[in-house]
């Protein structure tokens, strides 16, 4: 068992090819049987207790994470998958982890203290739904300005004043809530305004709901899929902003769009590949973005980035799962792939990681048991590597016994 960790350890420090069923295999080899029954089935193989990272970063992300399931009442449900988790149970495995970390330094009592107390689970209990993608985001800093000049003349906009949340109960074939999103126009409720209705024909401009401006529609376009970032004002001053809201309509890929369009090989896609396309055919750029109809919203922060729990996201620790789902701010272990950079930014290959995480945010894009978005930071480099993450692995989320 020891000597796997440890060539598994080598294997972290070099450029892996990417051979992501060999190697999953190759590392749950390592391990001995450790199958338990859930929600009557077996639970897979659990992946090697270890991490990647460093031991401040994970106790920060763990405080954030306690911050926020402080204010809620303790038998509150935060999560209905992979079973039911109450803010109690969260907040108590978390306070335990905390503490266990203080073995940090000597790996092996760490890991016979975390088997003896805490209980690993798959992300779903259905072994067809345990693949996950994991992809990437982080926080732009681009250019831009509070006031509106010839240079910076595309908007952000805040929450507009007519956007509504209304509750649509279905009552068959089972009671069902959802919750939608539209505008009251005329007595009627209607969806609310598309990318196009907003950004083409201009239906909130000039109604007081823009609170900066860029000069690069590109740049804009992509802080709505990132869903915060900061602002660089020609002062020298840095504004943040973050995640108010959003229109309602789903969120459609571009890069399936233009890979179904035979514009760019599926294997080539990319944030950075997406990017030149863009700015290669400007002709063919508002057609291309207005397909994605999802309208991200924004507010101005003291800090940054906050995720969907309202605390900082930490680079490296903080995922985005799908809210309806997992337990918000738990702790889990992933394994998956991240990109290996040269200096120029160009992909030279992959690096298999486990890494311990907390759930604390979500996306428009995220949705179902088989999608993670994993937070890398802030700025280019940031920026560079979760443009190519898109990498299958696993998730286990963790609690007390």
């Amino acid at each position: 068992m020891l000597k796997c960790l440890h060539e598994i350890a080598l294997c972290f420090k070099g450029v892996c090819v990417r051979l992501t069923i060999r190697f999953i295999v190759a590392l749950l080899s390592c391990l001995p049987i450790n199958a338990h029954l859930l929600h009557g089935q077996t639970a897979a193989v659990t992946p090697p207790i270890t991490d990647d990272l460093d031991r401040e970063s994970l106790r920060q992300a763990i405080s954030r994470s306690l911050a926020y399931l402080a204010k809620l009442p303790p038998d509150r449900i935060v999560g209905e998958q992979p079973r039911r988790f109450t803010v109690k149970e969260i907040a108590d495995s978390l306070g335990a982890f905390d503490q266990l970390l203080d073995l940090w330094s000597c790996w092996t009592c760490l890991v016979e203290e975390f088997n003896a107390r805490f209980e690993v689970v798959p992300s779903s209990s259905d072994g067809q739904r345990r693949d996950v993608l994991f992809t990437g985001y982080y926080q732009p800093v681009i250019d831009g300005s509070l006031v509106e000049t010839g240079e910076y003349r595309y908007p952000i906009y805040s929450k507009p004043a007519d956007l509504m949340s209304v509750e649509q109960v279905t009552l068959t074939p089972a009671i069902k809530v959802d919750r939608i999103i539209g505008r009251v126009d005329d007595e009627q409720f209607m969806p609310y305004y598309t990318r196009y209705e907003i950004d083409e024909m201009g239906v909130l401009r000039g109604r007081g709901f823009e609170i900066a401006w860029v000069k690069d529609p590109i740049e804009l376009f992509f802080l709505h899929i990132q869903g915060s970032g900061i602002l660089r004002l020609t002062d020298g001053r840095q504004v943040y902003i973050g995640y108010a809201g959003q229109n309602g309509r789903p969120y459609r890929s571009i890069g399936r769009l233009l890979i179904d369009r035979g514009k760019i090989p599926k294997h080539e896609m990319s944030m950075q590949r997406l990017r030149h396309y863009l700015s290669e055919y400007p002709e063919e750029r508002n057609e291309i973005m207005a397909h994605n109809e999802s309208y991200v919203f924004f507010r101005i922060n003291q800090d940054g980035p906050l995720g969907s729990l309202e605390v900082p996201l930490t680079a490296g620790r903080s995922i985005a799962t799908d809210s309806r789902l997992f337990p918000k701010g738990a702790l889990a272990l992933i394994y998956t792939e991240s990109p290996v950079l040269n200096g120029a930014g160009q992909l030279l290959g992959w690096r298999p990681f486990v890494r311990f995480v907390l759930n604390q945010d979500t996306g428009g894009a995220i949705r179902g048991f088989q999608r993670a978005d994993l937070y890398m930071g802030t700025g280019d480099e940031a920026g560079a590597r979760a443009g190519y993450m898109n990498s299958p692995g696993k998730i286990y989320f963790l609690t007390l016994k």
